[in-house]
């Protein structure tokens, strides 16, 4: 896992067909929102479903890992420059809580709601239009989705995050999940896998009170 960042910025609705499944709109510009630090475990550790749920999703995600401080006035070029690596990432959620709440700080934020890989660097000319991610439970595939399919490409992602919000180094951006998320229940082991970069595992049990 990567040092835990002082923040997680998260993209909703990055890939239309996500945002197809859920009922939504395909976003005018990027959805971003935040993940607690407190949610961060790393691989092997396990997701621990709270009994407020009834209704807790996987979203398997590319993670970009911050290198340097980027703010405002970056441009594409500077947020290449900012990207330090790539690294798995599950942006759990309970999907209950997030119709029954509107907005995404509760069904996201529940510790052990953000699983994050091993980092493996890259470099300024890393061609991230080429990348796939996975998400399987139980070895079954039930998320596959390329970064070429993105709405809003990473580098403008990471510069538009960065004129709202300074980037500090070791923080995490997820950049949005494919379409065919689906519930996870005690006894499952979900993956996350980015083919070149790395697996992310873990397994899911309930939350005593």
């Amino acid at each position: 896992m990567v040092t835990r960042p002082t923040k997680i910025v998260c993209v909703g609705r990055n890939y239309a067909a996500h945002a197809k499944e859920l009922g939504n709109a395909v976003p005018e510009r990027p959805l971003i929102f935040l993940k607690p630090a407190s949610s961060v475990i790393a691989d092997g550790e396990t997701i621990l479903l709270p009994p407020e749920s009834q209704q807790v999703e996987h979203e398997a995600e590319i993670g970009l890992v911050i290198g340097r401080r980027l703010g405002r006035g970056a441009d594409e070029a500077a947020a290449r420059a900012a990207i330090a690596g790539l690294a798995c990432v599950n942006d759990v959620t309970c999907r209950d809580l997030q119709k029954l709440d509107v907005q995404f700080t509760r069904a996201k934020g529940f510790d052990t709601f953000c699983p994050i890989g091993a980092m493996k660097a890259v470099d300024p000319g890393f061609d991230y239009g080429s990348l796939t991610v996975i998400g399987r439970v139980n070895g079954l595939e039930r998320q596959r989705g390329l970064s070429r399919d993105m709405i809003f490409g990473i580098p403008m992602l990471v510069a538009y995050i960065s004129n709202i919000m300074t980037l500090e180094p070791g923080d995490v951006i997820s950049t949005g999940t494919p379409e065919g998320v689906g519930p996870l229940k005690p006894g499952d082991v979900v993956e996350v896998e980015i083919p070149g970069i790395g697996v992310l595992r873990n397994p899911v049990a309930s939350r005593s009170v």
